[in-house]
């Protein structure tokens, strides 16, 4: 897939922007804080109609404005040439594809992927557990619908149960407290197969980033040791009856606590060097090693799932590799993919090839420069 045209209204601190893309290779050059990284999370929108940058979608609108929108035109190994339009308001999204308005993010997400490379990827080796889930949630929901839908139906019916048990039941009468568990158990047979499916669909693709991290770490990472992924399930039983019954025995300490304790909702994966976790033992550089092969396995993935090439978006992190690294790093990519990239200097090596380099502003655009 390749983006060629981008335009921007009202989207954070650019009003707005209009770019033609030639070629596989773009680079945004300006100061920190001028709006490089806001026109990459904006190419990011188009993948599953979220930011890498916040969970709050509101924010991506300018200040004092009521809307922003974002508009593309991708040239798409299945779809030919095809645009998109996306608008972020009070009342949400509006997706139109084609001129078609898009009404369910099942029939969207995924369809034009996207990978980033960030420099806070290394919060996923140290950081919580959430900020890991997260990038599962976001990386399976985009390249398997069958997952996206578990997902949503759980957590829908997570929020219901976790609503019953917010409820006051102190003092209320054996009747009362008889209705509670049956609403409760009501909700807990929607979350026992959803719940289910999500531990067999993580597992299998943890299994397969697994073995894509491993090769990719070797590519780019000078020393020898062996890189590892695991899934750390909260409940490690892919099986529905198994779930419902646990949830069932332990209502009365969820009551307590107010919210459900266990389940997919806290599951969380573990990088590992040389079957060591990397938390404990692993280097910056190794850290950053990790993450740039979990990214690349991510790419990996998304090709071999969905037979799209994404559109890998590196922000600011190529500076942060020393030579070596960077060399690597390079060498592992396919060297069809288009790479859209961010920096406070202009790229130096001539090995890489040719950049179409677009210097940013306080949020305007200068003159294209070719290098």
């Amino acid at each position: 897939m390749r983006l060629r045209k981008l335009t921007l209204q009202n989207w954070r601190n650019v009003a707005t922007a209009g770019l033609d893309f030639e070629g596989r290779q773009q680079f945004f050059v300006g100061a920190n804080g001028q709006g490089k990284t806001s026109l990459l999370e904006a190419v990011g929108f188009f993948t599953a109609l979220r930011s890498f940058r916040t969970v709050d979608t509101r924010l991506v609108v300018a200040h004092g404005q009521v809307e922003a929108a974002i508009a593309g035109v991708l040239e798409h190994e299945r779809l030919g040439e095809t645009s998109v339009i996306v608008k972020i308001g009070a009342g949400g999204k509006e997706v139109w594809c084609d001129q078609e308005r898009i009404t369910r993010l099942a029939d969207y997400v995924g369809r034009f992927p996207t990978v980033v490379f960030s420099s806070q990827d290394q919060l996923l080796v140290r950081g919580a557990p959430s900020l890991r889930r997260r990038w599962l949630d976001l990386t399976f929901a985009s390249t398997n619908p069958e997952y996206l839908v578990a997902l949503q139906t759980y957590h829908r019916a997570l929020a219901e149960r976790n609503s019953l048990l917010k409820a006051a039941r102190n003092g209320a009468s054996p009747a009362a407290r008889s209705a509670t568990d049956c609403e409760l158990a009501a909700f807990e047979s929607q979350l026992a197969p959803a719940g289910a499916r999500l531990i067999a669909l993580r597992a299998e693709g943890m299994g397969a980033l697994a073995g894509q991290l491993q090769a990719a770490y070797a590519q780019i990472a000078p020393a020898a040791e062996k890189a590892g992924l695991a899934y750390a399930p909260d409940f490690d039983r892919p099986d529905a009856a198994a779930l419902a019954a646990m949830w069932a025995e332990s209502r009365a300490r969820d009551e307590l606590l107010r919210t459900t304790q266990q389940g997919p909702h806290r599951d969380d994966f573990e990088f590992f060097l040389d079957g060591r976790p990397a938390r404990e033992v692993a280097s910056e550089g190794q850290q950053r090693c990790l993450v740039l092969a979990l990214r690349l396995a991510q790419v990996a993935l998304s090709r071999e799932r969905t037979g799209v090439r994404p559109v890998l978006l590196a922000d600011d992190v190529l500076g942060e590799l020393d030579p070596e690294r960077r060399r690597r790093f390079w060498a592992a990519l396919d060297p069809e993919l288009q790479v859209i990239a961010t920096g406070t200097t202009l790229p130096d090596d001539a090995a890489l090839g040719r950049w179409q380099v677009f210097r940013v502003e306080a949020g305007r655009l200068a003159p294209v420069i070719q290098m």
